[in-house]
């Protein structure tokens, strides 16, 4: 074969590689956000994910205590940094008209650690000392620097996560990044097991790829487990791709215990990924 053809057949195998190879962020939840119902673009939690001043995520409210940030990742991640943008940055005038984030903690698993950024526009980096290991993180912010009106919605415009000195999201996301009513609806991880301690999980994330995992916590008994896919949702079904072989299978949400709601599946699905699957852990 030509060195030509080499080339191009390499080439081709490299772009056949599936969207979930390497440690790509897969998505950013967040239990609510300013406008969600009248505007859903506008301050959705993918928007922090774009490094970008002209999007931002800002709570439904003044009080931003009660909301909780979701981010998750298609496979275990170093998390040495946050590089973080607070505010509405778009620009000066919506930089004073809302609330900016202060104090915040990040938590994945059992780790956590709080950090502080200055009321300052533009992207703040704060180490993660020891790094945080994980595939999921949640953040929360803990204090605000209050906007003139205090009845605001308190804003971040970016959250970068750093990893082996690489971040691991960007602009170069943008155009992934458009608000899909379908995925949104679905979007996140799902747990199983055990209320407060599930093993296994279920995570759907934006660019219609998916992640499995079981995670025993007896690991001399029981193997770890993934199995990484693809998913094609609707306004009911979900159309699983697994291995090349299509799963097509009906799904509803339902209203659960601790505010959050279940995800059910109805059709033939590999035993791994039936549910019922919870919200919250």
């Amino acid at each position: 074969m030509s060195t030509s053809r080499l080339l191009s057949s390499a080439l081709a195998a490299l772009l056949a590689l599936p969207a979930f190879a390497g440690n790509t962020i897969g998505y950013a939840q967040a239990t609510g956000y300013f406008k969600k119902d009248s505007r859903p673009t506008l301050y959705q939690p993918l928007n922090l994910l774009d490094g970008r001043d002209a999007t931002a995520w800002c709570s439904p409210t003044s009080d931003p205590l009660s909301e909780l940030l979701s981010f998750g990742f298609n496979a275990p991640i170093k998390l040495e940094e946050l590089r973080i943008s607070s505010g509405n940055n778009f620009d000066e005038s919506t930089w004073n008209d809302y609330g900016r984030a202060r104090k915040l903690v990040v938590r994945s698993g059992k780790q956590s650690q709080t950090v502080s950024v200055e009321d300052l526009r533009g992207v703040q980096t704060v180490a993660l000392t020891p790094p945080m290991l994980g595939s999921r993180f949640t953040i929360e912010v803990l204090d605000h620097y209050p906007a003139e009106d205090p009845d605001a919605s308190v804003c971040l415009t970016d959250v970068v996560f750093v990893s082996e000195g690489k971040a691991l999201n960007g602009p170069w996301l943008t155009t992934k990044l458009k608000f899909d009513k379908s995925t949104a609806a679905v979007m996140g991880t799902w747990f199983a097991g055990f209320e407060g301690t599930p093993d296994r999980f279920l995570s759907l994330n934006f660019d219609g790829t998916f992640r499995y995992s079981y995670e025993p916590f007896d690991t001399k008994r029981n193997q770890e487990k993934s199995v990484q896919g693809t998913y094609d949702p609707s306004s009911s079904r979900i159309v699983f791709d697994i291995a090349g072989k299509k799963h097509g299978v009906k799904f509803s949400k339902d209203a659960a215990r601790k505010a959050g709601s279940t995800l059910t599946f109805e059709g033939e699905l590999p035993e791994d990924l039936k549910g019922p699957w919870r919200s919250v852990p």
